[in-house]
Order: C-alpha cells, then sequence, then structure tokens
C-alpha cells in the first residue's frame, strides 16, 4: 500500500494560529544577517530544492546544531562513575548530572518554539548551543557539586532552544519534496551527536581525565556553533512576531493538541523514544551480570549502533519523500519491534544484533514522524515541534524510569514485554495516521475528478 508524499491529514487541522492571527502583533521582518527572517520575504513560500546549494547548506548546518545539542546533553552519562568518586556523591546522586539536563530541556522545549516567533529561528538556535557549550567548558571546573548541577541544568535549559526550532525552520524552508530527507539528515547528526557524548568522551577520558574530556566537548560544541551561523541560510519564509503574547502561544498549542492527527504523531515519539531508553537504560544490568560480565567499556561501546540510526533516519528521509510517511513509518517501528524481540535471546552476539535492529528501526520512526510534525502543522510549526519534542522526552524520562520496575520485578524479559508493548501503542499510532493520508489521497482524487 502507498500514499501520495504531499497528502497527509492536515486537512482536517484546527491550528489555532489562524484564531489567534486577527489580534496578534504585525510581523516584523529583520535585515539582520543572522537574522532568521528576510526583508524580502514574500507571501507565497520561497522553498529551497533539493539538490541546491542552500540545501546542502542547510543540511550540514542543521546537522551539525544536533551533533553540538545531543553530544553536550550526553557526554557526562559515560562519567557518572568519576563523578561520583571526585565529588563524593552515590551513583543516584550522580545520576542528576543527566537527569537535571534532560529534564530542563523538556521544559525549555515547550517554551523554544514560542520564544522563537519572536527572536527569530537562526538566533535562538545559534544562542543556545553557543551558551550551552561554554557551560560545559565552565563544568570541569568546578569544585561544588552543587554548582556543577546547576550548571548541567541551565545546559538544558538553554539546549531546548534547537531541537523545536530546528524542525520548525526546516518545515518553513525546505520544499516539501525533500524535507524527509533534510529532517533526516538532521536526525544523524543527533544520532552521531548522542554517539560522541557518549563513546567519545570515554576515551578522551582515558587519555586525559575528565576534566579535559568534559571541555573538549564544549569546545567541540563552539566550533560547531561557528559552522552553523556561516553555512545557515536566513529565513525566508518565517515571519518575527515582536514580544510574548501568552494567549497566542496557548491558544496554538491548543489548536494543535485539537488536531486530527498531530497528537498521534506526539504519542509515536513519546512511545517510541520510551522503548528505546527503557532498553538502553537496563541492557548494561544484564550484560554485566553472569554470564556475560561484560566491562563498562565493553558496554559502553554498545553505544557505537548509533551509526546505524544515522545511516537509516537518512535513507528513511529520502524514501519517505517517494513513497510517503506512512508505509516507512510503520516499517521503522516493526523493525524496532523485531530488534527488541531479539535481545530475549541468551546469544551476546544475538543481543547485540537486536539492539543493532531496534536502533536501526528507531531512528527511521523517529526521522519520519518529525518530518510528519512539519507536514501537519500548517501554522505556528514552532510550537508544534515543541510539542513532539516535550512528548518525546517525557516519554524517555517517565517510561524509562518505569521500565527499572519491571526489571526489578520480572528481569529483562519483563522489560522486553514492556517495551514491546510500547512499540504496539506506537504502531497503532502510525496505522492511524497512514489511513487517513490514505483516505485523504482518495478523497482529494475524487474531488479533482468531479470538478473536470
Amino acid at each position: 500500500m502507498s500514499v501520495s508524499r504531499d497528502t497527509d491529514p492536515e486537512q482536517h487541522s484546527d491550528s489555532a494560529a489562524d484564531t489567534a492571527s486577527s489580534d496578534a502583533t504585525p510581523p516584523i521582518r529583520s535585515q539582520s544577517p543572522l537574522a532568521s527572517t528576510n526583508a524580502n520575504a514574500s507571501a507565497d513560500p520561497v522553498w529551497i530544492k533539493p539538490g541546491s546549494a542552500a540545501f546542502r547548506r542547510i543540511s550540514i548546518a542543521l546537522f551539525l546544531a544536533g551533533y553540538a545539542t545531543f553530544s553536550l546533553i550526553y557526554c557526562v552519562q559515560p562519567l557518572l562513575p568519576e563523578l561520583a568518586n571526585h565529588f563524593v556523591v552515590g551513583p543516584a546522586e550522580s545520576s542528576l548530572a543527566l537527569s537535571l539536563t534532560t529534564g530542563f530541556l523538556a521544559f525549555a522545549i515547550l517554551l523554544a518554539g514560542a520564544v522563537s516567533e519572536a527572536v527569530g529561528r537562526k538566533q535562538l538556535m545559534l544562542i543556545s548551543i553557543c551558551v550551552a557549550s561554554v557551560l560545559n567548558l565552565i563544568a570541569p571546573f568546578l569544585s561544588d557539586w552543587h554548582a556543577f548541577l546547576v550548571v548541567r541544568a541551565l545546559e538544558g535549559l538553554m539546549l531546548g532552544g534547537v531541537p523545536a526550532v530546528a524542525m520548525a525552520y526546516l518545515a518553513e524552508e525546505i520544499d516539501p519534496k525533500g524535507l524527509g530527507m533534510a529532517m533526516g539528515i538532521y536526525i544523524s547528526g543527533t544520532a552521531i551527536g548522542g554517539l560522541s557524548g557518549r563513546v567519545v568522551i570515554g576515551f578522551l577520558t582515558d587519555l586525559f581525565g575528565w576534566h579535559v574530556a568534559l571541555g573538549a566537548m564544549g569546545a567541540l560544541g563552539l566550533i560547531a556553533a561557528l559552522g552553523f551561523a556561516v553555512l545557515l541560510p536566513a529565513s525566508r519564509n518565517f515571519v518575527r512576531r515582536p514580544g510574548f503574547q501568552v494567549g497566542y502561544h496557548l491558544r496554538a498549542w491548543g489548536g494543535h493538541l485539537k488536531h486530527a492527527g498531530l497528537p498521534f504523531v506526539f504519542l509515536i515519539g513519546a512511545f517510541a523514544m520510551g522503548c528505546f531508553v527503557t532498553v538502553f537504560n537496563y541492557v548494561g544490568f544484564r550484560l554485566s551480570d553472569a554470564p556475560y560480565g561484560l566491562s563498562q567499556s565493553q558496554i559502553g561501546l554498545i553505544f557505537v549502533v548509533y551509526l546505524c540510526g544515522s545511516v537509516t533516519s537518512s535513507i528513511a528521509g529520502a524514501l519517505s519523500d517517494k513513497i510517503g510517511r506512512g508505509p516507512v513509518l510503520v516499517v521503522g517501528l516493526l523493525l524496532a519491534a523485531l530488534g527488541v524481540g531479539l535481545t530475549v535471546s541468551d546469544s551476546l552476539s544475538v543481543i547485540i544484533g537486536g539492539i543493532v535492529v531496534l536502533t536501526s528501526g528507531f531512528f527511521v520512526a523517529h526521522s519520519i514522524a518529525s518530518g510528519w510534525v512539519g507536514r501537519l502543522a500548517e501554522t505556528a510549526k514552532g510550537h508544534a515541534s515543541s510539542l513532539y519534542l516535550l512528548a518525546y522526552y517525557l516519554g524517555s524520562s517517565i517510561m524509562g524510569s518505569v521500565g527499572g520496575w519491571f526489571w526489578d520485578q520480572g528481569g529483562w524479559n519483563a522489560v522486553v514485554g514492556f517495551a514491546g508493548s510500547l512499540l504496539l501503542c506506537a504502531l497503532f499510532c502510525g496505522l492511524y495516521l497512514w489511513a487517513r493520508a490514505v483516505q485523504d489521497t482518495r478523497q482529494s482524487r475524487n474531488e479533482v475528478a468531479r470538478a473536470t
């Protein structure tokens, strides 16, 4: 079954931005070279075509943004034992160095789309990456544990300005025929950033110590920010709204939640990420016990499978532009479910293979769902992206923690059952969206036939 890539269940949108337009402050166009707006922007979208020089620049710039963001978020995960020893805290308390970052990130993402409406897409992303990188450079010099946690929390707060706004930027600027590919490249950047933050920093720590390693990640973030600033073109289709209009933003968020399709995309992000994090949170416990007895460094190398996510997200994005988002999304979720199922095996090689398949399927699903948000949200795309990522990270924190209860009660088989149930819920949402897209395609063809 196939579906037109340009026909999604967006015709039934109740976007609140439409209802808010009558009382919103008139938009302002900026002429700053770093601005996210363009003084010559016209009422009709000026799309950036796939294969053009501008498309390549945007793809590289957003890849760098994704890399910097996720390497800064996750670079402390392998360092938790080092932090516990250095600051003389327990393992649970040391985990706050990561959980506070992701917690504040989820909160910031909800507001980032709204803030970007006032200050501009590019400016907000650039400021976010630069400030977070500087904070990461400061962190190794702090001798007080609570000060270290404050810095990590502020990093999460700042980095919330990248993911939601990046998705909105792409949806506004890229020709719909190439949006899937562009979104896939951005997601691949986040995958490599997550890999670098978890694996590369481990090797740097072994060579130079965790202080230098953590500072090096901040320096890499600043280098990525420089490339981002130079490469990313100013927006052509975004119009800045000055001030922070609470009523407008509340109506925009509410309108997206009333949309016929968007809430199901949000749920897909929450369920898929909840499954992914649950497996990665507890597979280390399993593999460190008998009969495997892997060391922490060996377990850490499992994160190399993020490279699979980088490849499959780009492929999935390009494929969705050709055959439609619905079938690619469903295949991604089925692949993830297969991977989870394979980890039930007692064979270490099969378990690792299952994690590879899970990672590939997850990034396919995440890439497609991310792109679908931009297609379904006809206006106020930053608000829609922020809601998707809020659900995504809440799924990570809440369901990832709930997975621990299943591990305690029933071991790995219980974890697999819980992760599989999350994917099943995501699959139901994906099938619903696919069915609506097919229905809308038929309706559009019938209307064209009657008109002719």
